[in-house]
């Protein structure tokens, strides 16, 4: 996904030639301070990549197998796609930095052209997914049917959409011989489209499905669900207290996974934004553009690389805590929720009792279900014990 070609390679000396009659290599020909910029800042980011990923891929099998959420599986396929990002885009674009031509083959070109770009629209369709995850989860949390299958669906849609997506670069990238320094080998995209309208309807689709997709999705899904929060916060009984039904809405768990994912998808925006405003500036105004310090190009698509570096750090600020800790947390909340749910479940079955009372006096043995909790009670018509939890 970076600036195509300024400029074709020249078919003859012209004024660029050495006393000795060979041609002067461009600037992009030559190892420069753009290429030891991108090595530098690649191997950074695939060390701080790796642990990050490989960190959280860790944590989350260790999670499944104790409990099994939708959530951390999407998440899990999201660390490997920024894996594979970290492991095939990383390290090729440091060894492509360091050769400056490419020296690995045509078949291998092409290879590697489109690895390059799945793990990079495979991470974004995974960020759609959660967010539509989230989406049912926090505005449709009674419909339940097939959840788990609509999970499957959606991943595999993001597995196969990236293939898809991905394939045409197979096609487009192809090993070119400079015309008059034949031993200089690129890996390019030169003289595979017909016009520089079909390269540019290429560029764009790219763009489009990469990160203007996206963005619409996480807009349109946390919106609604940012919207649904503050007009169930709003919802009050005599004007001062909140229902309980939106003290419920959204639990402690829930809150952390949607904080989570909406930071996710504003480093996403913030990481993929520069380099697409260049991108469009080039396409519009490609003179003016050609003018940017080409170091300042390069670090640009070196940036939206980041995006696979910070998810993990997101995941961690909401995931990993000390253990001692996380246990104490959780024991006392299990504690309270407990107390607090006996407390409210007896007072909320000894209303509905009385109501029961007031249309008949006498109730011999009754079921009933306790519209706070969902739980089911014996009640029966002794007046010290008036309801007692069936476990």
């Amino acid at each position: 996904m970076e600036m195509p070609e300024k400029e074709p390679w020249p078919l003859a000396c012209g004024g660029n030639c050495s006393e000795s009659g060979e041609p002067i290599l461009s600037i992009d020909m030559k190892f420069n301070d753009g290429h030891l910029l991108s090595i530098i800042v690649n191997s950074i980011l695939m060390v701080f990549s790796a642990i990050g990923n490989i960190t959280v891929l860790v944590l989350i099998l260790k999670r499944r197998r104790k409990i099994p959420s939708r959530i951390n599986v999407m998440l899990m396929h999201l660390a490997i796609a920024d894996l594979l990002v970290t492991f095939l885009m990383m390290p090729l674009e440091i060894g492509w930095s360091a050769t400056v031509s490419w020296k690995a083959g045509d078949a291998m070109c092409r290879i590697m052209a489109f690895f390059r770009m799945f793990g990079l629209y495979l991470s974004s369709f995974i960020l759609v997914c959660i967010s539509m995850d989230r989406y049912y989860a926090v505005l449709k949390p009674l419909n339940l049917t097939g959840v788990d299958r609509r999970g499957r669906i959606m991943l595999t849609a993001a597995w196969f959409g990236s293939t898809i997506c991905s394939s045409p670069q197979i096609i487009i990238f192809h090993v070119e011989v400079h015309p008059n320094i034949t031993w200089y080998e690129q890996c390019i995209t030169y003289n595979a489209f017909p016009s520089y309208a079909h390269e540019l309807t290429y560029i764009i689709f790219g763009m489009l499905v990469m990160y203007a997709f996206p963005l619409i999705v996480f807009i349109y899904c946390y919106g609604a669900i940012l919207m649904e929060i503050f007009r169930r916060t709003k919802d009050t009984v005599g004007g001062d207290l909140i229902r309980r039904s939106s003290l419920g809405f959204l639990g402690k768990a829930k809150i952390r996974t949607l904080k989570m994912t909406i930071i996710i998808v504003v480093v996403f925006f913030i990481c993929w934004t520069p380099y697409y405003v260049m991108s469009i500036w080039y396409w519009c105004d490609r003179e003016t553009a050609a003018m940017v310090d080409p170091r300042i190009q390069k670090g640009l698509f070196l940036f939206a690389c980041t995006n696979s570096c910070m998810n993990p750090i997101v995941y961690g600020m909401f995931n990993i805590r000390p253990r001692h800790n996380r246990e104490q947390s959780t024991e006392y909340r299990s504690r309270q929720r407990s107390t607090i749910r006996r407390s409210e479940a007896n007072v909320d079955c000894i209303v509905s009792w009385k109501k029961n009372r007031e249309r008949s006096t006498v109730i011999p043995h009754r079921r009933d279900i306790c519209h706070s909790c969902g739980e089911s009670f014996h009640c029966s018509d002794g007046t010290s014990k008036l309801c007692t939890v069936q476990n």
